[in-house]
């Protein structure tokens, strides 16, 4: 494993660790470029004004969100590759279109997987894209 692959690989683990932390200023640290595609959904939260605001609005509904890592792998390519577990629980008003359904108290624990693309010859990210059923969390709350 080459040394540029082992700080890839690190840059992942100390991303996902602040992302639990909420140290959102070190999290944005580990990005050349602050960006989210979200495959579930379709989003995407490009530059660190609107990465910042996707952090508060996926932390309003779920303030202790975090994840817990199941696997971390790399290729040949300029990515990382992750499968975890996402939980939280429902603390706050969570938005459903132009819904909005009130703290429930119940917790969620889904499996997911994303992709850490990273600068040519870099270990900072340039795009985030978690993979997962847009649905899973709502069933897990009894909301679908």
């Amino acid at each position: 494993m080459t040394d540029l692959t082992q700080a890839r690989l690190k840059t992942v683990r100390d991303h996902m660790a602040l992302e639990c932390e909420c140290d959102w200023d070190a999290v944005i640290a580990t990005f050349q470029h602050p960006r989210y595609e979200m495959f579930g959904t379709g989003q995407v939260f490009d530059g660190e004004e609107a990465v910042r605001g996707y952090f508060d609005a996926s932390r309003t509904p779920f303030p202790d969100q975090a994840n817990e890592i199941i696997s971390v792998g790399a290729g040949d390519n300029n990515t990382v590759h992750v499968e975890f577990f996402l939980t939280g629980t429902h603390l706050g008003p969570l938005k459903l279109g132009s819904k909005v359904v009130e703290a429930t108290g119940k917790s969620f624990r889904v499996r997911m997987a994303a992709t850490f693309e990273f600068a040519k010859n870099s270990d900072k990210i340039v795009c985030e894209r978690p993979y997962f059923d847009q649905t899973a969390v709502l069933k897990e709350l009894g909301l679908l």
